[in-house]
């Protein structure tokens, strides 16, 4: 467990009772922690032929005329964990099968070597960094950055970030999650100390431990013989010895040495602005139902000062954890005559976990009366209702089969697990703020990028569908015994199986809790930018400008442009007011087809037990024959225009749609939109490119299946735990996609 250090007590051999062992750890401490190390990369700057040739397979396809000067697309990962994070570390451990630890210094070996990345960044959680910890991830960073070659032309770029992770248990207060990254390296061009979200009213009368207690029983772990456990507890004994930075003291006058929070959106892009660097805030995940709460809606984050349009250049809209994409009309805002949400009732591809709540209640009744059966179906709903993002503890001792596909999206793609629809990218195109100024409404601008939000080192793991439980986040109990043991001591009793019962929420049984989260678990995507060189400062100009697009994994190609913008063409991500009806192209490209096994000149950079260890032997080894484009489809969202302007008639998916020709140079398609000069409305536009379809990890969610009227009666998950076999991939067919960053198109007055 290199990523958090051993202990210092290596002669400890002693044969004392247990009883005075416990105590002598306990009562002095014993063993203090080594401070974590980040780990040593391992393999040098690829080959120049390498670089080129990667290079040269995506010139060679490029559009011969294209708006702006000269770009190359460069793919990368803006969203990765290392063991760092607590989250990662405990998903290491045994009793989750995990594989040990992976530091930062992994990242950059996989990156370069396995996944064959242009960038990459590392984005630990800041609620798990530790001063020494952040400074261990600079120095990681700077040592990818400096084994990269020349800054004008280095075979790959690592950028340093953290993850500030938000959650609220009401719509009102649940902001997500954002990364935050910075262009710079130096210590002069990053914070002193990550920025964590940790809100301390929300913990009140829950102080931990002294330091000194929490690392004697780290001690007591190790001499027992469980040291993988030990250092998961030495982990939360070196977070408890940072102190709380001063509330109210400018960031760069607090010292270096204590944990800095900001617990809303507006009091994290103060803080930024106190630290005066350039840096990009990148909300990811939002759609996800467990962390969002039912009713979440980004309008919240359009008010005041919660959205910084300069940092907020991007969102993410797909990653190992899901795709936060697709805006649904689920009835997940019902309510009665007075206001008071009810429990909706079930529509054609929609099943509410509060009626399935219900549902089970009356499998239960048995003796009951009908009428108190009755009685305790509606307070089953009215509980589930209550319980928030964990529906499914009202029943405690029910398992994910029980409940079916509720809350689920039954035609997304790749969905996040309990899709949020006011959550997704689309809802975020359409929704306006006009509080603050009725005549120009405020808006998100957002580029769209996928990432993959590994929890292992391992940026760009979807060039290949192989070993899901290594190359995905999917994770779950070693054996029905530790599962025992787990529920036990951290889940709810069921106290009468007649009975629902309130939920008492539990941060660390949520987080433990992977059965059913483990089908919603996927290799994740990759960012591609246009940049007009392989530097640091051209990728970071591109994400700027939001010239940048997402993809599922693969590698597909994708260049979106408007054609007749005033002052001529501009590229996706841009935003222009016209009159004219606006004219589009779209050029997109399969990628290539994978071959099995690493690149010869691989084990030249690694040792063989290194790509053994990383890659499983499995790398990004394109071959010369492409995936053919199936499709091209558009959606055209027209932003709300007056107050409470219902979101579903604004989003149009798809728009227009173009097969396309069985042709391995890819697919062009051009369109306008003839509606646009009479609409009276602005418009937001962009593209997927969609594939043929392959076998991909999880592609069928929870594998359901449904009788002669469309009603869901039985589930197959996908565990990460012993229930579902380690070599059963969970493979469905699937059309991998592209998604580019939108172009804004606003109607421009006559006047």
């Amino acid at each position: 467990m290199v990523a958090v250090g051993g202990d210092r007590c290596e002669g400890v051999s002693f044969r004392w009772p247990a009883f005075a062992v416990a105590l002598l750890a306990v009562v002095l401490g014993a063993c203090a922690p080594e401070p974590p190390t980040a780990g040593e990369i391992e393999g040098p700057r690829l080959s120049e032929a390498r670089v080129q040739a990667r290079d040269a397979g995506r010139r060679q396809v490029q559009p011969d005329a294209r708006p702006g000067p000269a770009k190359q697309v460069l793919f990368g990962d803006l969203h990765v964990h290392s063991t760092f994070s607590v989250d990662a570390f405990m998903f290491s451990l045994p009793f989750f099968s995990g594989e040990g630890a992976h530091p930062p210094a992994d990242a950059c070996d996989f990156a370069r070597y396995c996944s064959g990345l242009d960038f990459f960044s590392i984005n630990d959680h800041a609620e798990s960094l530790s001063p020494s910890r952040w400074m261990e991830i600079k120095r990681s960073i700077r040592q990818c950055n400096e084994l990269a070659g020349s800054a004008e032309d280095p075979d790959l770029v690592a950028f340093t970030g953290w993850e500030w992770t938000q959650t609220g248990r009401s719509p009102e207060t649940h902001f997500g999650h954002k990364n935050v990254l910075f262009p710079g390296l130096s210590e002069d061009e990053l914070p002193a100390r990550p920025i964590s979200s940790l809100d301390t009213s929300d913990y009140e009368g829950q102080t931990p431990p002294p330091p000194f207690l929490i690392h004697g029983a780290a001690a007591v772990a190790r001499v027992f013989g469980y040291s993988e456990y030990a250092e998961a507890i030495s982990f939360m004994g070196t977070l408890s010895e940072t102190p709380p930075c001063e509330s109210g003291v400018n960031t760069r006058e607090l010292p270096l040495d204590c944990a800095e929070s900001a617990a809303s959106p507006e009091k994290l892009f103060a803080k930024l602005d106190e630290w005066g660097f350039e840096s990009l805030v990148i909300p990811h995940g939002l759609a996800w139902g467990i962390h969002a709460p039912p009713g979440a809606r980004l309008d919240v984050q359009l008010r005041g000062d919660r959205h910084d349009p300069a940092r907020q250049r991007l969102i993410e809209i797909s990653s190992g954890h899901g795709n936060s994409e697709e805006f649904r009309d689920y009835p997940e805002y019902a309510t009665d005559d007075s206001g008071h949400r009810i429990c909706p009732a079930p529509t054609p591809g929609y099943l509410p976990c509060c009626w399935r709540a219900g549902e089970i209640m009356r499998e239960r009744c048995g003796d009951l009366t009908a009428e108190e059966c009755e009685r305790r179906v509606e307070q089953a709903k009215s509980l589930a209702l209550e319980a928030g993002v964990s529906p499914d503890l009202v029943f405690p001792d029910t398992t994910g089969d029980d409940w079916l596909d509720c809350d689920q999206c039954r035609d997304c793609f790749k969905p996040a697990m309990t899709l949020r629809p006011g959550m997704t990218a689309q809802y975020g195109a359409a929704v306006s703020n006009f509080e603050e100024d009725e005549s120009t409404p405020r808006r998100f601008r957002f580029g769209f990028i996928s990432s993959t939000d590994n929890h292992a080192a391992r940026p760009g793991t979807g060039y290949k569908q192989y070993e899901r439980r290594i190359m995905t986040d999917s994770r779950g109990m070693a054996d029905a015994e530790v599962e025992e043991r787990v529920r036990g001591w951290l889940g709810p009793e069921q106290l009468d199986p007649q009975q629902p019962q309130a939920v008492v929420h539990d941060r660390l049984f949520e987080l433990i809790d992977t059965e059913r989260k483990a089908s919603f678990m996927y290799p994740g995507g990759v960012v591609a930018v246009h940049a007009e060189g392989r530097d640091r400062r051209s990728i970071w100009d591109a994400l700027m400008r939001r010239e940048v697009y997402g993809t599922s994994g693969p590698r597909i190609l994708l260049w979106f442009d408007l054609l007749n913008a005033p002052g001529g063409a501009v590229a996706m991500g841009s935003d222009v007011a016209m009159q004219k009806a606006p004219r589009f192209s779209v050029h997109a490209v399969g990628a290539f087809r994978q071959l099995p096994g690493c690149p010869e000149d691989e084990h030249l950079g690694l040792s063989a037990e290194r790509i053994a260890h990383l890659c499983r032997d499995e790398c990004y080894h394109p071959s010369d024959e492409r995936h053919l484009v199936k499709s091209i489809e558009v959606v055209r969202i027209r932003p709300q225009q007056t107050p409470g302007e219902p979101i579903a008639p604004l989003v149009e998916d798809p728009w227009l749609r173009f097969d396309c020709p069985a042709d391995p140079a890819g697919c062009r398609v051009e369109f306008e939109d003839a509606d646009f000069p009479e609409s009276g409305r602005d418009a937001v536009y962009y593209v997927r490119a969609l594939q043929e379809a392959t076998p991909a990890i999880n592609a069928d969610g929870l594998r359901p299946r449904f009788d002669s009227n469309g009603h869901a009666v039985e589930i197959t998950q996908c565990e990460g735990g012993f229930r579902t076999p380690a070599d059963d991939q969970c493979l469905a067919p699937a059309q991998e996609r592209a998604w580019s960053s939108p172009i804004y198109v606003d109607r421009l007055s006559e006047s």
